[in-house]
């Protein structure tokens, strides 16, 4: 899960760029390009803020899921929209809400 989030986190999510920048194989790991643009800039390239993987999950336990009844009627489920960031992450892990 944390690597299909890598995209939006802090973690490097291009790590092949940054083994292209080893000048030998025992050579210290560097983190790629984008992933210092990430912890440089604190946002992703689309503009969003960028988490650690904490942040994120207590920014997905946000999403509420609320069953609701007026007096005597069926009971219904609302479900609350989702944020931009929470669509992101729903999409990177392929996961499709039903509303």
């Amino acid at each position: 899960m944390r690597q299909a989030l890598a995209p939006m986190l802090f973690d490097d999510h291009d790590r092949a760029a940054g083994e292209a920048l080893r000048v030998s194989p025992v050579a210290k790991a560097e983190p790629s390009p984008a992933a210092k643009r990430k912890a440089r800039k604190k946002r992703t390239d689309d503009g969003q803020p960028v988490h650690s993987f904490r942040t994120l999950l207590a920014d997905l336990a946000t999403l509420t899921r609320n069953t609701v009844r007026c007096g005597k009627a069926p009971e219904m489920v609302l479900l609350a929209r989702p944020t931009e960031i929470h669509q992101r992450a729903f999409d990177l892990l392929g996961i499709k809400l039903a509303m």
